[in-house]
Order: structure tokens, then sequence, then C-alpha cells
């Protein structure tokens, strides 16, 4: 891990921990595995303020380019399940996948699961989103 532990930016590890306590999802036993280490990430993460969050942290809503040594090769928004299928190209926080990426940073490597077995992921940019000012 590039920064030594996960890191979660203090609005999304609330938001994500909402979720898991209030929301539906957590009965949802096709994605048990990955809502219980989401949970135990949540509990062991460190949690910033905005301002002191690195920008190459996955976190809600970011950007992500991941790609496995086979040529594997995608870009992704991390949402809220709430918020998944609204576009292409999203995955929620409660997938296996998106489970394993939040809280890592660019040049991490999480292993992912493929129907023909365990691949590594390298994480290869990260993009946050810009965010208006405007009321």
């Amino acid at each position: 891990m590039k920064y030594g532990s996960l890191i979660f930016e203090k609005k999304d590890y609330v938001e994500t921990k909402r979720l898991l306590y209030f929301g539906k999802y957590y009965e949802d036993y096709a994605h048990k595995h990955s809502l219980d280490k989401l949970k135990e990430n949540l509990d062991t993460a460190l949690v910033c303020n905005e301002a002191e969050m690195p920008d190459d942290v996955v976190r809600l809503h970011s950007k992500v380019t991941l790609a496995s040594k086979t040529g594997w090769h995608r870009n992704v928004e991390l949402v809220t399940p709430s918020e998944y299928g609204m576009e292409g190209g999203q995955i929620s926080v409660f997938s296996a996948l998106g489970s394993s990426i939040v809280g890592l940073a660019k040049g991490d490597e999480v292993p992912h699961g493929f129907p023909l077995g365990v691949e590594s992921l390298e994480i290869l940019d990260v993009e946050q989103p810009i965010l208006s000012n405007n009321p």
C-alpha cells in the first residue's frame, strides 16, 4: 500500500458507514464477503479531512483506471449503490471490485477474481471529480 493504510475522506467514510448500517444491501448474501471486507476496511482505515486527502486515493466518485498484466484494462467511476447504473462505467462501492479499491492509491495493486482465476490489478490513475462551488 502506497500510504501504509487505506485512506478515507471523512465525508465518504461517514456516508459508507451509514449505507452499511442502514442499507438493505448488507443482507445481500451475494455480496456478503465484499460488504464484510468493506466494513473491516472502514474499521482500520485512516480517516482524513478533505484538505488532507492525497489526490491519488480512490474515493467515492473517483474515476479510476485499472489494468492487469495480461492486458485487461478498464476505466470506472466508484459510486454508491443508489447511483450505480445511472451511467456506463460505474461500479458500486459495495461490489467486489469497488470494495477492494476504495481507500487505495495510484500504483497500488489488488487481487480480483475473474472467470479464469485471480489476477492482480494495478491502479494506473485516479481522477477526482471537479466539485462545483455554485449553490
